[in-house]
């Protein structure tokens, strides 16, 4: 069955110290009841410098795991139970006085660790506290006891806002679970994620997953077009203050301002993480026993390079664990994208797979050299998210020192408006021998095919001089490179894979007249995708 908006992180990182537990309780506490002007620009800043203040402040102290305070009958409830609890919509702050509106999400299942949650308005910071009024308890739900109930607390929250229709308040953000928060534009479906931060994934020691603590919200005005939201992380290595600016939209926008302190050195420090799935579909070939062509949440990854260039990777579902490093110096945006948006690529009336958002992240200062790392993780179904996107920077990231970001992340339905080149709507392969003949020439290497479409395409023909530009190390094992006029004026690169026992990496592009009039295409074809034909 497809994820929902409660399949969020399932690993939290552990440690241990009482006294530190009251520190960060006393700091919550502070920063609740401090009284503020009204929520303007410089008073904003003003509240983000305190808070980034009180971060680095926990980043001097030891890390201190959450207390397990909640009873063992929220803890031990199953997924079914947790979802027969549900915010009572006639309860939601803000909507009498806004266009936005807050619900809440109850503690239990998964998310055993309450977060704090203020609301700022006028002045002043009040605790949220949880009210079983707040909430509808139906099913297996109504059994849970007041006195249980009455030590529940709030898992997360989301922000809702008339974005299809002046009618009806849709929720377009919900931030539930560790540091991941999910966004949706207008007529999109919940699917992909994004993260606060990335700490160490894909390395052996395992993946830490720092939280968000603790929230303020600070209330809309009746024509504010934005809702701001500050947070505080705290996580084995690091800590942070993060200010959130959400405007809903066609595509809905955040601008992420974060301080970051490393209480320990960090390995790998993965900014803007992305979170997606991909099961089946496109290069991987049809799954098995599904009618369903294409089960994925996102089809690609998209890179804009600092030297301009755009680069596509089709996502796949490999065998192992496979992990691809984008070097690259100041980067002007990468993302996830869910390109194709035709309901016959998916074929699933549940999950609405074509209406899943893509997500752009997008510097809004120099982030210097590193890389763009894309993880693909093996994955039997769609329930698991196998796919993770961020940027790696060169500059290490060690105890004591902090860190300044600033960016912006999207939803859009389509590229980025910058991308005007032809794009890639098409990548397969198949077996290349010939039909009835065990002993061809052929036999044993995979035929690829990689379909263009727009850009300057749109006002070519076949006459026109188009070349093929392909790259690669392993030149011994690809042949039979050309490129092909298709109708309704797209274009086809094609290209044979001998068999080899080494990964062969390729990137392609369309030329006219020595111009690049494409993205590059580039994928890493694994050993045994060469060798044998994958999956039907």
């Amino acid at each position: 069955m497809p994820k929902d908006t409660f399949t969020v992180s399932r690993r939290l990182a552990t440690a241990s110290s009482k006294l530190v537990q009251w520190a960060m309780l006393a700091l919550l506490a502070l920063l609740s009841t401090q009284a503020l002007a009204a929520p303007t620009p410089a008073v904003q800043q003003q509240w983000y410098q305190e808070l980034a203040e009180r971060a680095q402040e926990l980043a001097d102290q030891p890390f201190s795991r959450p207390a397990d305070s909640l009873p063992d009958a929220l803890r031990d409830i199953n997924y079914d139970t947790y979802r027969q609890i549900r915010f009572n919509p006639a309860q939601a702050y803000w909507q009498d006085d806004s266009r936005f509106s807050l619900q809440l999400f109850h503690s239990g299942f998964l998310f055993q660790h309450p977060v704090e949650l203020h609301l700022v308005e006028e002045g002043n910071a009040t605790p949220l506290t949880f009210k079983q009024s707040d909430f509808i308890y139906e099913g297996a739900a109504q059994t849970l006891e007041e006195q249980e109930l009455s030590a529940a607390g709030h898992a997360g929250f989301r922000v809702h806002y008339p974005l299809n229709t002046q009618a009806y308040a849709d929720e377009f953000a919900v931030f539930l679970g560790a540091s991941y928060f999910r966004l949706v534009g207008r007529d999109q479906a919940y699917g992909l994620s994004t993260r606060g931060i990335a700490v160490d994934t894909a390395l052996p020691q395992g993946e830490e997953f720092p939280a968000f603590r603790a929230f303020w919200l600070f209330k809309p005005d009746a024509d504010d077009l934005s809702v701001h939201i500050m947070a505080l992380l705290d996580g084995p290595s690091l800590t942070g203050a993060y200010h959130f600016e959400l405007t809903p939209g066609h595509s809905t926008q955040m601008r992420v301002k974060a301080s970051l302190f490393a209480r320990e050195d960090v390995e790998k420090l993965g900014i803007a993480p992305l979170t997606s799935m991909f099961t089946h579909g496109d290069i991987s070939g049809p799954g098995k026993d599904d009618f369903r062509p294409n089960v994925h949440d996102s089809q690609g990854l998209l890179i804009h390079t600092g030297a301009q260039e755009w680069i596509w990777r089709p996502l796949n579902n490999p065998a192992s664990l496979q992990v691809s490093a984008f070097v690259d110096d100041n980067p002007k945006g990468f993302g996830l994208m869910q390109r194709e948006r035709d309901f016959d690529h998916y074929l699933d009336l549940e999950a609405q797979y074509h209406r899943r958002p893509s997500q752009w992240v997008e510097p809004l200062e120099d982030w210097g050299p590193g890389h763009v790392e894309l993880v693909e993780i093996p994955t039997p179904d769609e329930t698991h998210d196998n796919i993770v996107a961020y940027w790696v920077a060169d500059t290490p990231f060690l105890a004591g020192q902090s860190r300044q970001l600033d960016y912006r992340t999207q939803t859009l339905h389509h590229a980025p408006d910058s991308h005007s080149l032809a794009k890639v709507v098409r990548s397969r392969q198949g077996d290349a021998g010939v039909p009835g003949e065990a002993d061809s020439a052929s036999a044993g290497q995979r035929q690829w095919i990689v379909d263009f479409d727009g850009g300057e395409l749109a006002t070519l023909n076949a006459d026109h001089p188009i070349k093929l530009r392909l790259q690669t190390q392993q030149k011994e094992a690809v042949t039979l490179a050309q490129v092909k006029a298709l109708p309704d004026q797209q274009w086809r690169a094609t290209f044979r894979v001998a068999e080899t026992t080494q990964p062969v990496d390729i990137r392609l592009a369309l030329m006219l007249e020595g111009r690049i009039i494409s993205e590059t295409w580039n994928q890493i074809i694994s050993p045994a995708k060469v060798v044998s034909a994958p999956d039907a």
